[in-house]
């Protein structure tokens, strides 16, 4: 299984880029989940943008990206560390038609949200849902927050997401006038599909075969889901007993929701009473 993210570098060109690829993290994100298809597409494209931006980090933290929209899309939510364990979830009708994108989403906006151990607060960019699809939409992100004239071409499907990021650098028309439109049209012809069993060097080498390519140390993707029973515990513990009892008394059980990872807890008296004690329960 092939899931990592790729920097390189068109030396002669000043154009960098980064190409990102899911598999077996991918099918454990769509697990048990049974998304339209036009949902499983965007919330690929978005796993591969987040991915291709989580990259950045240098230090200890946890991108969120979340689009929130009017349309049956109501809600893709994607977040990331830097260690890039994923993890990502939709909210959308049950039944989706086919369609555009900005019909999928309606009216709505990007929520970019980076929080660190070592910020004060968190930062948070709010983004328009300005393009007529995902790669689009980031485009103009790029655009906007990093200065630098990008492109993006996305693939998903549900065996496999790929993402191909291409940024314009200062000096770029300096080396090459022609070099960024060559690069650009070189690039979109990754979308037939054809190269995406060959690794991020066999494919830059096919797209761009008369430039001279740096290709930088993979990094490797992981799924963002491993169980945290501790923080289970401890948001029960901040309800309180009386709160936890009171849901036990109702309900005969404590059934705790994890959207994002499509996993649910569910407690029972036992377990409830072993919570408020320093030995922890098992939760089935």
């Amino acid at each position: 299984m092939h899931n990592y993210v790729q920097r390189f570098l068109l030396e002669n060109l000043d154009i960098r880029g980064a190409v990102v690829h899911l598999d077996s993290v991918w099918q454990q994100m769509l697990a048990g989940r049974n998304y339209p298809h036009p949902v499983t597409q965007l919330l690929g494209e978005m796993s591969a943008t987040t991915l291709l931006l989580g990259d950045n980090l240098k230090q200890a933290g946890r991108l969120t990206i979340q689009l929130n929209g009017s349309g049956p899309v109501s809600m893709l939510v994607i977040d990331c560390t830097e260690s890039l364990y994923i993890r990502g979830m939709a909210k959308c009708a049950q039944h989706i038609e086919p369609q555009s994108v900005p019909n999928l989403l309606g009216h709505g906006q990007l929520l970019l949200t980076l929080d660190m151990p070592s910020m004060r607060e968190s930062y948070q960019s709010i983004v328009p849902l300005d393009g007529n699809n995902i790669a689009e939409i980031f485009e103009h992100y790029f655009k906007q927050s990093e200065q630098l004239p990008s492109r993006l071409f996305l693939i998903t499907t549900h065996q496999t997401i790929f993402g191909l990021l291409l940024q314009k650098l200062p000096d770029a028309d300096q080396q090459d006038p022609d070099g960024w439109t060559r690069a650009e049209a070189l690039a979109a012809t990754v979308l037939d599909q054809t190269l995406l069993g060959l690794t991020a060097k066999e494919i830059l080498t096919r797209l761009f075969y008369e430039e001279t390519i740096r290709v930088f140390d993979a990094q490797t993707v992981h799924y963002g889901c491993q169980e945290n029973l501790a923080k289970i515990y401890a948001m029960l513990r901040s309800l309180g007993r009386e709160e936890v009892d009171s849901i036990l008394k109702e309900f005969g059980e404590v059934i705790i929701s994890d959207d994002i990872c499509n996993r649910e807890y569910r407690l029972d008296a036992l377990a409830v009473d072993a919570v408020f004690r320093e030995a922890g329960p098992t939760i089935h």
